[in-house]
């Protein structure tokens, strides 16, 4: 059996590899940011089908509430079938008569079958109809802005745990940043200790450091792991078939509060359902008044009696049995107080409404001034956060310099370094603790920003540079204990 190579590598294994990579690629994770994200997530999440049913449901109830202006139709036929002794057939209808009336005696059939047609149309009924259909149509439009809260919130869950997530990996990168500054203070460290230059206390505080920032880099990753499938079951989606991908990149927001609120109280769906509840409430008020007026309807009846299927009259009689009859009624109905209670029930049920409505707007209005005092509060803590992170950076490139000049000591160096893990955390939290509060105020106001894009032509805000400087080099610890001696 021979075997063929090509540049050390067995064409056999090559071509497995390649058909392994290939595979790989072809199901490679579809990279998905956040406005990405906010879209699968409403096509594929069961709470906006749930939605999507409602509305169906809300256009078929307004469908039937026009419909019963229509008239309405009602066919029978119907067999009876009678038990009674019959006359002669041959002996013709007999007839009797006394001083005060005449009377005959009818010869029916068995069998006998009968066809009748009605058509009834409702005049006047108290405007309950029309308020009925008016109420399905406020209803309809009640659902709808429903759907569009439910999608607000949705859109929200999935921007915050996207935000989350990298908030989560910016912790895990400054995590491994720590790991790897402590792990290199750790080696220097250990070189001075080797050559007597410092105690055995020094290497023992770096070896304690280092456990405490692999103890935090092992939750940072797991947080990561833990936001990331949470996100996945937002999305409906399953564990590593997204690559969510993004950066926590600044936002401007500009809107003053008066706009902001103005914007909320006219387009927030929470709103808009609690307004036409209020309508739907007042159409309950004059239906529940409508049994206080008179009921008109008008109906027409055809009918056809006979002896056979056909209906073609009696066997005594072939004459065909057949009428029709129109009829305009009005009836008028004095229930004891009932409707008036009732529509005084349905009218309490309105204010009730009316009065959540105005608690609603100031719900409203506190969560939006509290949503803009914290975007302004956390625009401010990234200004702050930038100014420590510059501070912390030279802070620590100064620690290390001095220690490795024997003038400062490792608890310099380590407070040094807490202190720069600390001001990365700081900037990270003030940036996605902004984004988030931008999020919600996007959704305080009822509009959709799925991709949290700025709207408005506004330059940045004169925050402070972030340069990453080069950290002050470390020695091999080799080379600094041979010069050392």
């Amino acid at each position: 059996m021979f075997t063929f190579v090509r540049n050390g590598i067995p064409v056999i294994a090559l071509s497995m590899l390649l058909a392994v990579v290939g595979t790989t690629a072809a199901n490679a994770a579809e990279e998905l940011d956040m406005g990405r994200s906010v879209q699968t997530a409403l096509e594929n999440s069961p709470r906006m089908e749930s939605s999507r049913a409602q509305i169906d449901a809300a256009e078929d109830g307004t469908n039937a509430a026009l419909a019963e202006f229509f008239p309405t139709a009602t066919a029978t036929y119907s067999y009876t079938r009678n038990d009674h002794p019959k006359p002669d057939r041959d002996q013709p209808r007999s007839t009797w008569s006394n001083e005060t009336q005449t009377s005959t005696i009818t010869q029916y059939d068995d069998d006998i079958y009968t066809l009748k047609f009605n058509v009834t149309q409702t005049l006047f009924t108290g405007f309950r109809l029309l308020s009925s259909y008016q109420k399905a149509l406020l209803n309809e439009e009640k659902v709808a802005a429903s759907q569009a809260n439910e999608e607000l919130s949705l859109m929200l869950a999935v921007q915050e745990s996207f935000l989350n997530l990298l908030k989560a990996r910016e912790s895990v990168r400054s995590a491994e940043d720590s790991h790897a500054r402590l792990t290199s203070q750790l080696m220097v460290t250990q070189a001075f200790y080797d050559v007597g230059l410092k105690p055995r206390l020094d290497v023992l505080q770096a070896e304690v450091n280092l456990a405490n920032a692999e103890d935090t880099l092992l939750q940072a990753e797991n947080s990561v792991a833990t936001t990331q499938a949470r996100l996945d079951t937002l999305l409906v989606l399953e564990p590593g078939q997204a690559d969510y991908v993004g950066e926590l990149a600044y936002v401007p927001f500009t809107m003053s509060l008066d706009d902001c609120l103005v914007e909320a109280y006219q387009n927030r769906p929470d709103m808009v359902v609690m307004r036409k509840g209020v309508e739907i409430a007042s159409e309950d008020v004059t239906i529940a008044a409508s049994g206080l007026y008179p009921q008109v309807s008008a109906s027409f009846d055809w009918s056809s009696t006979g002896n056979d299927m056909a209906v073609r009259g009696q066997e005594y009689d072939r004459t065909e049995f057949s009428e029709w009859s129109f009829t305009l009624s009005m009836a008028w109905t004095f229930d004891f107080g009932r409707t008036w209670y009732s529509m005084r029930q349905a009218e309490g049920v309105e204010r009730q409404f009316r009065a959540d409505e105005a608690n609603l707007v100031q719900e409203v209005t506190y969560e939006v001034t509290s949503m803009h005092l914290k975007i302004a509060e956390a625009e401010e803590r990234i200004k702050v956060a930038q100014k420590g992170l510059e501070q912390a950076k030279e802070g620590y490139r100064m620690a290390v310099a001095r220690y490795q000049a024997q003038v400062g000591t490792n608890t310099d160096v380590l407070d040094a370094q807490d202190n720069l893990t600390s001001a990365e955390s700081n900037l990270t939290t003030a940036m996605a603790d902004y984004l988030i509060a931008v999020a919600q105020m996007y959704v305080a106001m009822g509009r959709a920003n799925p991709s949290l894009i700025s709207n408005y032509d506004a330059p940045l805000p004169e925050l402070e540079p972030v340069e990453v400087e080069e950290e002050a080099a470390v020695e091999d610890p080799n080379e600094l204990s041979l010069s050392i001696q």
